[in-house]
């Protein structure tokens, strides 16, 4: 709200004043509340829940303690901090998700410039999102480990939402309103022609198993590796067109709040994503993820055979995946609004599902302080090739550091960058020139994803 007429507060009533402090400091921080559950079967399910986080690398507390204290940078304020909740379904092995989870966060935060305003800083992360996961990958690799892993990566700043991923976890937000939004992408073959495309085009097979010559069986699968995922971390064995590029979304909720679920593929698989809100509705966060989990552990147990045409995760055997489900509540701050913990059974239900005769709902829309119920959409892009991720297309022309890797962020005297933009035909407008610029490692990661390079795999399933 623009008060900045009124300076003094001249001929302005102290309550009117005080409210409108009030409201100013809703839309800008909301109440964060959270919860998680999980059930192992194979154990190579991890987590990642950091409340506050300063928005420099640092070294977070203890990750996963979910502790209000935890701190992703020295002296990081309320006001400067996000909050970061992750999923990370390992495959072939846990080495892949363990290390993507202790070294992303660091290698997003690194590759955003100090001393952006707030507004730079986001329109800023979707790049910076891409870098890091690229780098995370490429530094994965030498551990020579033939492990993978999906990663839905969610970051908080206010009321904005930013979501990579890569993989086949998913991540939905519900409204205020009850609206559904869709914030990941499903790499999996089976349901992404596009990928497949791109994966067969890089120098990749695509198909399903064959046994004696008879018809293909079970999901889409890359060859050589069997892997049913287009987009992963780690998989080197599999071949480097399995990228780790993420699709990246970022929302603005209104001050109404939202609820986000991120979950692993054992819970999609099972459960579709109006069947997982229903299940919660009414309640707090950390019930929430209980009672999905706990869900799929009846349904697992209870000897009925549910045929699903992604994975057979559920099945007479019982429970065949790990489940995983975090629920994060955004909610308006305690106050304006009651702190969702103080309400009963259905507290959720009423405080999401507001009818404009609430008092409390009219006296604060009447004030200005409440927004209509409106997701908007700020950024999204689920391109796999970084020339076309990484290009410098921001407000702020020097946003980045012209001779820093875009990726690595390893810094280049003039002229020994490459340009992402080297190989591109001559007759088009992009100069070749031009930054970003990576270092000659960074470009042999990037010549591999786009099959200028191939490797040898061994057979690796999932």
């Amino acid at each position: 709200m623009e008060v900045q007429g009124e300076v003094d507060g001249s001929g302005v009533p102290l309550a009117v004043l005080l409210k409108r402090e009030l409201c100013n400091q809703k839309v800008e921080k909301p109440d964060l509340l959270f919860g998680e559950a999980n059930k192992s079967k194979k154990g190579e399910d991890f987590t990642f829940l950091l409340p506050k986080c300063g928005r420099r690398p640092g070294h977070p507390a203890e990750v996963g303690d979910g502790g209000d204290d935890a701190s992703g940078g020295a002296g990081a304020g309320d006001d400067d901090t996000i909050s970061v909740f992750a999923i990370f379904d390992g495959h072939n092995g846990s080495a892949a998700a363990i290390y993507t989870r202790e070294n992303l966060l660091n290698n997003v935060l690194a590759a955003i410039p100090p001393n952006l305003t707030s507004e730079e800083w986001t329109t800023a992360l979707p790049r910076a999102l891409v870098a890091g996961f690229v780098k995370t990958d490429k530094e994965f690799q030498t551990k020579a480990a033939r492990s993978g892993t999906t990663v839905t990566f969610v970051i908080i700043d206010g009321w904005v939402v930013t979501v990579a991923s890569v993989g086949d976890s998913r991540c939905i937000l519900e409204s205020a309103e009850g609206t559904v939004y869709f914030l990941s992408a499903d790499h999996r073959l089976d349901s992404n022609e596009e990928e497949v495309e791109r994966v067969t085009a890089s120098g990749g097979d695509v198909g399903r198993i064959n046994i004696a010559g008879g018809a293909g069986i079970g999901p889409l699968r890359c060859w050589p590796g069997g892997l049913c995922l287009s987009r992963s971390i780690g998989d080197i064995d599999v071949g480097e067109f399995i990228v780790p590029v993420p699709h990246v979304k970022q929302v603005k909720l209104s001050n109404a709040g939202g609820r986000l679920v991120i979950a692993s593929d054992g819970v999609w698989d099972a459960l579709r994503f109006q069947e997982a809100l229903n299940y919660t509705r009414g309640l707090p966060a950390e019930a929430a993820a209980s009672r999905i989990v706990k869900v799929l552990k009846s349904v697992y147990t209870s000897g009925v055979y549910l045929w699903i045409s992604r994975n057979e995760a559920v099945g007479s055997k019982g429970l065949r995946d790990d489940t995983t489900c975090i629920v994060v509540d955004i909610l308006p701050p305690e106050k304006l609004s009651p702190p969702l913990k103080k309400h009963g059974k259905g507290g959720i239900k009423a405080l999401f599902r507001r009818r404009p005769s609430d008092e409390l709902a009219e006296d604060q829309m009447d004030r200005g302080c409440l927004e209509p119920d409106v997701v908007e959409e700020i950024y999204e892009e689920g391109s796999a090739m970084l020339a076309q991720r990484l290009k410098i297309n921001y407000p702020t022309g020097n946003m980045f550091k012209l001779h820093d890797c875009a990726v690595c962020q390893l810094e280049m005297k003039p002229g020994e960058g490459i340009s992402v933009h080297g190989n591109i035909p001559r007759h088009s407008r992009v100069d070749p020139w031009g930054g970003p610029f990576l270092c000659s490692s960074c470009q042999l990661k990037k010549e591999a994803m786009e099959g200028k390079q191939h490797l040898t795999s061994t057979n690796v399933f999932i």
